[in-house]
């Protein structure tokens, strides 16, 4: 008899095969007296050359099939054993206390993974993982024991484990590997963002897959749903090769769509972008239609490295976007740098709550040399396409007018230079603050352009962290408060002939989209991957019809309550 369990849809798609239980062998860790210090550490060092080795492989594969973004976290696993703080330690250990180096190792690793885990910042705990990823990868050298390399898969199979490192999924091969599940996990952790890359089902979060006696046996796995069904009967493998052949037929329906314009049922065009965090991403956003890129997270370039970007390698960068979108618009965030995602080389002070704290413009118009470096780049790449400027984490007028005055007074510099720089730059913010929201009539005669980040607006008017599993029910993208800031923005713009665009999750969500049609956005920014899904939902939906039920949706009390008369009155793209 089959037994289903219940996940988080992480990567869309149906897959099914036999299980494949990817299992870490435990690493038993003996601490020993030695005589010889200089030979353990010796041995210690072989270690760490030999995963520095294995991660460079790692590292170039990631490069090449998933694009730099996602090699940049392998970039952070070398700099991770590159850390003096880290290996001094180890050494130290070997030679003060006599110990054996995989007893000081797993020591220091795990001092250090408890001190990333207790810190309240997302960034931080996502580097206990790292250093918990590249220390097995040592110990396990040290103890000589080999795990399974997923890389090694060379039969049809699904891939079960408790979780998945990144180094892990990195190395799965499309061919053999039709989907996975995991234990632990959410749609945001590493190993998600990768699988919908590379396109592979996944459903993480099932909690006890791998308890069950599954080695072997055939699993389905529904990446649309989050189901992952154990020893299907007949009847269920045939319902889900169904809804597999569903799915890969609507994806060749929407792939028809790709050089067509986004039109509604009633003739009204909105723009679909896409978000980007490297030049190398440009290519998912031609191959899925993207009209434009609403957001490039410029962070990438400033992450997993040692040292700040030249201007030259930034200026590289951006042209190279600008260029390969051939003339379509490119918003380029500045540096948002602060909150969940720190750059341990500016050594900025610990807060108690970063994402309150010293982040995004903030840090940039205290660090100014940094800032001004990104925007002689920006504005020297601008004559390549066609440019937007926008700001991150706008709290007050003052700051907005600030950073544009920076960008003006940059430009001038470039112009007795002689550089040449574009006359046809729009300036705009990012939407992500309540009290932004408030003021968007007045903020809305300043900028040429909004750009609502819901991920950030969501948690702070709500006041809920969405990374926390005991207040993630209070992540409610449809709740009417949320709403109506939403149109706020969106009518202020209007009323001053500016446009308004989005670039949270929310914009490529098959609820909101109806939603944010009928409230007059203009431009929904999204994962490349989303854009086809979201122009086949509006191609079926009628603006001027949802605008009529807009004042009751608003009206309307919970989330639920929105999802409920939504799905009811307007159509939502089948997956």
């Amino acid at each position: 008899m089959s037994n289903q369990l219940t996940g988080i849809g992480a990567s869309a798609g149906i897959a099914i095969a036999k299980a494949f239980v990817l299992e870490n062998p435990a690493l038993e860790i003996e601490q020993k007296t030695i005589t010889d210090a200089d030979a353990e550490i010796e041995r210690f060092e072989a270690a760490v050359h030999i995963a520095k080795e294995e991660l460079e492989v790692i590292k170039n594969h990631a490069n090449e099939q998933l694009g730099e973004d996602k090699a940049a976290i392998f970039a952070a696993h070398l700099l991770v054993l590159s850390d003096p703080e880290l290996l001094n330690a180890v050494k130290d250990k070997v030679n003060n206390e006599k110990v054996n180096a995989e007893s000081a190792m797993s020591d220091v690793s795990n001092m250090f993974i408890s001190m990333f885990e207790n810190m309240d910042n997302e960034y931080m705990k996502e580097r206990a993982a790292d250093i918990r990823d590249v220390s097995k990868r040592v110990l396990a050298h040290l103890l000589g024991v080999t795990f399974t390399s997923p890389g090694a898969i060379t039969d049809e199979v699904i891939v079960l484990a408790e979780d998945l490192t990144p180094s892990d999924t990195a190395q799965l091969n499309k061919q053999f590997v039709k989907g996975f599940a995991t234990d632990i996990g959410g749609r945001t952790s590493h190993s998600a963002i990768m699988a919908r890359s590379m396109e592979i089902p996944a459903v993480v979060g099932t909690k006890t897959i791998t308890s069950e006696d599954v080695e072997g046996k055939m699993v389905i796995i529904d990446g649309i749903d989050g189901n992952v069904i154990v020893d299907p009967s007949e009847e269920e493998i045939a319902e889900y090769t169904k809804k597999k052949e569903n799915f890969e037929a609507k994806k060749q329906e929407w792939a028809k769509l790709v050089n067509e314009p986004t039109t509604t049922k009633d003739e009204k065009h909105v723009e679909l972008a896409a978000n980007i965090g490297t030049p190398e991403d440009v290519k998912g956003v031609l191959e899925n239609g993207g009209e434009g890129v609403g957001l490039y997270r410029t962070e990438f370039l400033y992450m997993g490295r040692n040292e700040l970007p030249t201007e030259e390698e930034q200026f590289n960068s951006y042209k190279e976007v600008l260029e390969k979108m051939e003339g379509k618009p490119v918003v380029i965030r500045t540096l948002d740098i602060g909150g969940d995602k720190e750059l341990p080389y500016l050594n900025l002070p610990k807060e108690m709550n970063p994402f309150l704290g010293f982040r995004a413009i903030r840090l940039c118009l205290e660090e100014t040399e940094i800032f001004r470096t990104q925007l002689r780049a920006l504005l020297r790449a601008s004559v390549y396409g066609n440019l937007k400027v926008m700001f991150p984490m706008i709290a007050t007028v003052g700051e907005f007018r600030q950073a544009k005055e920076m960008l003006l007074s940059v430009k001038e510099e470039l112009i007795r230079e002689g550089v040449e720089v574009s006359e046809d730059i729009e300036v705009g913010m990012m939407v992500e603050i309540p009290a932004t929201a408030a003021m968007a009539d007045v903020f809305a005669k300043e900028v040429d352009f909004f750009s609502v980040g819901t991920n950030d607006l969501i948690q702070y008017t709500m006041a809920a962290d969405r990374m926390n599993q005991k207040v993630s029910y209070l992540y409610q993208p449809y709740n009417p408060a949320i709403l109506r800031l939403v149109k706020m923005v969106i009518d202020a713009a209007h009323k001053e002939g500016k446009w308004a665009g989005m670039c949270g999750e929310m914009a490529g969500d098959q609820i909101a989209i109806p939603i944010l049609l009928g409230l007059g956005l203009d431009e929904f920014s999204m994962s490349a991957t989303s854009i086809l899904p979201a122009r086949s939902q509006m191609t079926k939906l009628s603006k001027e019809e949802i605008s009529s039920h807009i004042d009751h949706i608003l009206s309307l009390a919970t989330n639920e309550e929105v999802i409920a008369y939504v799905t009811e009155h307007f159509a939502t793209e089948e997956l």
